[in-house]
């Protein structure tokens, strides 16, 4: 049986009304939620969504501020700024980093040595959409590529900031210090606000201590940037606020002489200012260019500096620690007079060695030879300064209870840092029986008082604190604490109000002349014989124009057994005797002092105190003709 299919138009119309409707209800439904979710964005929220656009159209961006410059007395610029342009990635705005690194190679060079370093610079912590250099020191010609292409690379800048230069390069380098860059223990202990902006701190020296002052303050700017990150206006600024200049006691000129003296020799010169402790010259040989830590050098170039046996990153001047040999006995002499054990007039006979009562082992002078064992006969204490006797010391000491000696020799700064200013200086070494049974489990033999008496033993100073003993013999007592800043635009925070001179108590004012007139006849006192002439009139006093009084001293740095003899010529050259000179001129009115060390240099009077000459020559004349 077959049924036939009868249209029905009725049904067939409700059904497509009722479909009509479902589809219209759901439509106005996603109307109501578009219109609702639009009123939310338009109306409800939007402070919200208008702060989240600026956000991402408008930045905030801290402005790095100028460095101080830094000045020597004369107004010479030992370090100032200048512009630098560098080629960097904003490593959130690029999608591939390498593929962007290999298309800019193609317009500027990018070495193997450039992507490490940038590898390096990217691994370490620092502040979102932050350029991370790439490659330092773009030309004329680079910028302009760059420029062109720019179009092509999102997420690629050209930064343009002022950089620290040194002008001098490697001559102040130790003097001065230097600034590195802000690395990751550094954003440890900066302020993350004021120095938001800041990628080079003072790392050494005046560049060190004085950070706070020579940094000066943050700015701000607001920009609007494109999708690209590219700032399209500037919007507002807070300019930042340049840190401070600072002049120095240095004299760029002496501080040229000095280092020219001392040559391509390994050592330092301290010259000081006695009236005020004002550094007038520090060198420290060798030395390195600070530029080139700035505008970047390769892990291979920087173990050149790191790894070299002659240490150029070391500041001899004032982290060198050795022993002072006879530049010391003025100092054993003077606490002498001061504990009753000797007198001016007191002599001794210098047969050319010593030895302690009951004992076996013999304390050579320097005179002493294995064919001819010398000696100075009837010597002072005048005499034996002048001619630095090691036996006249060597019984002294031995006289006088270690424990005094150490106490007045603490006076004038052994074993301490005195300085106002010099960053990082060392405080050396004043042992005494204390110290020796702590550090090395051991009893004060009378062995050790008669090493100490010629300044040797575990005696160690640095060069910058025999330029202080030297300024403080200069001053009749008075101890003057090194300092590098002489005037600034404003008061600097790090630098702490002024103190009265200390003053070395004990020594009568005729000991202080008497003990200047023995250091003169050190320089001056000759044509009186081997055994009666100074130890350095040979050698620096025979033309001198002015009254010089000094000190000249020989350190050795490896012990000489008893019955060997001492060729220097066929030790290593790290195992030579210390040359050693201090000095101060004009004796009567000193204005200067210093000190001469050269390492494994040999004898103080014929190679450091020549140097010290030169050095002073080159202050006083042009100050003496001038008056003439």
């Amino acid at each position: 049986m077959v049924v036939s299919s009868i249209k029905d138009p009725v049904l067939e119309k409700q059904l497509f009304v009722g479909r009509a409707m479902t589809l219209f209800l759901i439509m106005a439904g996603l109307m109501l939620l578009l219109a609702l979710r639009f009123a939310q964005l338009q109306i409800w929220e939007f402070e919200t969504y208008q702060t989240r656009s600026d956000q991402n159209r408008i930045q905030v961006q801290p402005l790095p501020p100028p460095r101080g410059l830094i000045f020597d007395r004369h107004g010479e610029i030992l370090a100032n700024n200048r512009d630098s342009s560098s080629l960097a990635l904003v490593t959130e705005r690029i999608e591939t980093i390498g593929a962007t690194i290999e298309h800019l190679s193609r317009l500027v060079s990018i070495t193997p040595a450039d992507i490490t370093e940038f590898e390096k610079r990217l691994a370490q912590k620092r502040r979102p959409f932050e350029p991370v250099t790439l490659r330092r020191a773009l030309n004329e010609e680079e910028i302009a590529l760059l420029a062109v292409n720019r179009h092509l690379f999102a997420g690629v800048e050209v930064v343009n900031e002022l950089v620290r230069n040194y002008p001098y390069g490697s001559l102040f380098a130790h003097a001065v210090g230097s600034v590195r860059r802000v690395n990751e223990e550094d954003l440890k202990t900066l302020d993350p606000v004021t120095y938001s902006a800041t990628k080079f701190i003072g790392k050494r020296g005046v560049e060190r201590f004085y950070e706070r002052s020579l940094h000066g303050e943050v700015g701000y700017q607001q920009v609007e940037t494109d999708a690209h990150g590219r700032i399209r206006q500037v919007l507002d600024i807070k300019p930042p606020i340049a840190g401070q200049n600072i002049s120095l006691h240095l004299d760029n000129r002496l501080q040229i002489a000095a280092t020219a003296a001392l040559g391509e020799r390994r050592g330092a010169v301290v010259a000081l200012d006695p009236r005020s402790g004002g550094v007038l010259a520090l060198v420290s040989n060798p030395g390195y260019d600070p530029n080139l830590f700035i505008s970047g050098m390769s892990s291979e170039q920087f173990a050149v500096f790191s790894d070299s046996v002659y240490k150029p990153l070391f500041n001899r001047a004032i982290n060198g620690q050795y022993a002072p040999g006879s530049t010391f006995k003025p100092v054993v002499g003077l606490a002498g007079l001061v504990n009753g054990v000797v007198s001016w007039e007191e002599t001794v006979e210098d047969k050319g060695y010593f030895q302690l009562p009951g004992q076996e082992r013999i304390y050579r002078d320097w005179s002493w030879t294995r064919n001819n064992a010398g000696g100075q006969g009837t010597v002072d204490l005048h005499r034996a300064i002048y001619r630095s006797s090691n036996v006249f010391f060597y019984d002294l000491a031995t006289r006088m209870p270690v424990e005094a000696l150490v106490s007045f020799a603490r006076q004038f700064g052994f074993g301490a840092e005195l300085s106002v200013d010099v960053a990082g200086a060392s405080a050396g070494l004043l042992p005494d029986p204390i110290w020796k049974r702590g550090y090395k489990g051991e009893i004060w033999y009378p062995g050790d008082s008669v090493n100490m008496g010629i300044g040797q033993g575990d005696l160690l100073v640095t060069p910058m604190q025999m330029a202080t003993v030297a300024a403080t013999i200069a001053n009749r007592g008075a101890v003057v604490r090194p300092r590098m800043l002489l005037s600034s635009d404003e008061m600097l925070s790090e630098v702490d109000p002024p103190m009265p001179l200390p003053v070395v108590q004990g020594p009568a004012p005729e000991d202080w002349e008497n003990m200047v007139d023995a250091m003169e006849d050190v320089v001056h006192r000759g044509n009186k014989g081997f055994r009666q002439s100074g130890t350095a009139w040979a050698y620096i006093g025979r033309d001198i124009p002015y009254r010089m009084a000094g000190k000249s001293g020989t350190a050795q740095v490896v012990e000489i057994r008893q019955g060997e003899e001492y060729e220097e010529e066929e030790l290593e050259e790290f195992n030579r005797k210390h040359a050693w000179f201090i000095a101060f001129a004009p004796a009567d009115d000193p204005v200067i002092a210093l000190s001469v060390l050269v390492e494994n240099g040999g004898g103080g009077s014929s190679v450091a105190a020549p140097i010290a000459r030169q050095v002073t020559d080159a202050y006083l004349l042009p100050q003496l003709a001038s008056r003439n």
